[in-house]
């Protein structure tokens, strides 16, 4: 969905991602490397004439919003990382994962232990 895009027009959209909603100051100030008002709004205005951003207006100015799901975007981004870094292997990237993690808490120890048993090949 994303890949296509340039990589500034990826980055203000992956800020968006991140927010419930934002303003153009508020994704200018987002970015690591900032640029100008302009140039942020410009981007805003290619993305949303593309269909991936939605804007409406608030009390600070417009608010500009994802419209696809920030979910379903995640998960194309991972996949993209997973088959770039870890040749696919999603045991390689979660292995990776969790040796930068500190300790889990209970229940998402529950989680990735569902997770695992739905992922096991059915015995023979």
């Amino acid at each position: 969905m994303i890949e296509g895009l340039p990589r500034r027009e990826r980055e203000v959209f992956e800020v968006l991602c991140g927010q419930p909603g934002a303003t153009a100051a508020s994704v200018r100030a987002a970015l690591s490397d900032p640029l100008s008002d302009s140039a942020v709004r410009t981007l805003l205005k290619r993305l949303e004439d593309r269909g991936l951003v939605a804007r409406e207006s608030g009390p600070d100015g417009f608010v500009y919003r994802p419209v696809p799901r920030a979910s379903t975007v995640a998960a194309g981004a991972l996949k993209r990382m997973v088959d770039t870094f870890f040749a696919g292997s999603a045991a390689s990237a979660a292995t990776a994962l969790l040796g930068m993690s500190g300790p889990l808490k209970p229940d998402e120890i529950e989680a990735l232990e569902r997770l695992i048993e739905a992922a096991k090949e059915p015995e023979q």
